[in-house]
């Protein structure tokens, strides 16, 4: 380089937006981590999933500490519970929402916006934030706030220890069909049944095709405003909303 010629200019310094995936809890507000109320107290972008009509229930936690509506950015379902989850219509549609809603979110990131997606329970355990985590995290920092998941809630307002010893816990969506609830039920010492709403009358069924009925204990609502927790057994209909799972506590070793 001669002496008279400019110094090369330095590359711009491009600073992006985290995405931050904050987990709510189980429903009461309460149980918000610390860090969780740090991240929504500062982030510009606040996502919250949502049915038309309605406020998501990720939201309702946040009252407790959101006091600015201008920051909210509301991801509203094109189906919620209207179609079956293998519907070819319902996987189309919300293939459709999560690419749309990830491109509209990518511009606050790329403009150096933070994002903040409200998930209920934790953001990694069932969470519509994953769809979203999926197609951003190779393009932005990503941020994980774990969250007390809806289960362990529960089972702590239940008064219910859920595994002792060398006990295995499953898992199991409610939307399974009866044979396979049924078959895992048999093979497992305690076990978490979720997403029950219509599907209660089937995960009874399948309960007591594993004699598990007389140990499970149904959880509606549980740390929210109108919890109920009876023993399943005892439950005179088949109504349940979503936000309700049956829990059935491990018997294993204990000293």
């Amino acid at each position: 380089m001669f002496a008279d010629e400019p110094a090369p200019e330095a590359p711009a310094v491009v600073t992006t937006g985290t995405l931050f995936g904050v987990g709510m809890g189980p429903g009461d507000p309460d149980y918000l981590t610390v860090r969780a109320v740090r991240v929504l107290e500062r982030a510009p972008i606040l996502v919250h999933f949502c049915k038309k009509g309605r406020r998501g229930n990720a939201r309702t936690i946040a009252d407790a500490v959101l006091r600015d509506p201008a920051r909210e950015f509301p991801l509203v379902y094109p189906y919620t519970t209207e179609l079956a989850p293998d519907d070819a219509t319902y996987v189309s549609a919300l293939a459709g929402f999560y690419d749309d809603a990830a491109a509209r979110l990518a511009d606050h990131l790329g403009a150096g916006r933070d994002v903040a997606i409200l998930s209920e329970g934790d953001p990694f355990f069932y969470g519509s934030f994953m769809h979203l985590w999926r197609r951003l995290k190779d393009r932005f920092p990503v941020e994980v706030v774990p969250g007390v998941t809806g289960m362990s809630g529960c089972w702590t307002r239940a008064g219910t220890p859920i595994t002792w010893g060398d006990d295995v816990l499953t898992v199991l969506p409610a939307t399974l069909p009866h044979a396979a609830l049924a078959e895992r039920l048999r093979g497992t010492d305690a076990a978490v049944v979720m997403k029950l709403g219509r599907h209660l009358p089937k995960v009874r069924a399948a309960l007591s095709e594993a004699g598990l009925l007389d140990r499970a204990v149904y959880v509606e609502r549980g740390t929210m405003a109108g919890e109920k927790v009876i023993p399943l057994a005892g439950k005179p209909d088949d109504e349940a909303p979503y936000f309700s799972m049956v829990l059935v506590p491990g018997e294993g070793r204990r000293p």
